[in-house]
């Protein structure tokens, strides 16, 4: 049986939440490797690949040769868009790249499973009652997270989108947030503190528990 600390809305500690086994207890013949080879995807899908320099082809300029090839005392050149010259294009110019890399559900699925995992059993999840802000207010965000988890980097999990939330917690510098139904391996292991709405808690089990 897998426990985490249940918080109140207002930061009180008011008991433990057994957390499913479906989410919290997953495991496989090689853990690491599958999450390496995951977030290695994750990373890599992150890359815009929109970086390019312009070639010789890309630039404008006469296609004519400027003097012949002998008898001149230059050196011997082509045309003005050649690299050697001033404003000509880039000798083997890079061009914009897709680096996006298809990730099998399963596998990451089951990556994030287990990175639950790891985080239920070094104690490092945290319940919430609930959150409920009428208005942004960041003085009470940061109230509510230094009561919980003072220190080290938090991922914040939500059920929806309450903007009221998102305005509140979004310019604490150590607080990152993301829906409950849209959770990543990498977002759970680069943070410290995993803390979960009860709400999301069951929206995360609804999606990703079957």
């Amino acid at each position: 049986m897998i426990e985490a600390i249940k918080y109140s809305a207002k930061g009180e500690k008011i008991g433990t939440v057994q957390l499913p086994e479906n989410l919290f207890a997953a495991s496989c013949n090689n853990p690491k490797a599958l999450l390496y080879e995951v977030i290695k995807m994750y990373l890599q899908n992150q890359r815009q690949g929109t970086v390019g320099k312009k070639g010789r082809a890309d630039v404008q300029g006469s296609t004519r040769k400027l003097f012949k090839q002998k008898g001149t005392g230059n050196a011997r050149q082509g045309n003005l868009r050649t690299p050697v010259r001033r404003g000509g294009g880039m000798a083997f110019a890079i061009q914009p790249k897709n680096w996006h890399s298809p990730i099998p559900i399963k596998k990451k699925r089951l990556a994030l499973k287990l990175a639950l995992t790891q985080k239920a059993n070094d104690n490092q999840v945290i319940i919430i009652e609930s959150i409920n802000f009428e208005n942004p207010s960041t003085k009470i965000a940061i109230d509510l997270i230094n009561k919980i988890a003072p220190d080290g980097k938090k991922l914040l999990v939500i059920n929806g989108s309450d903007h009221n939330i998102i305005k509140s917690f979004n310019n604490l510098p150590q607080v990152k947030m993301d829906r409950a139904d849209g959770l990543f391996a990498y977002e759970v292991l680069n943070c410290k503190y995993l803390i979960l709405t009860e709400d999301a808690l069951n929206k995360a089990v609804e999606v990703f528990a079957k």
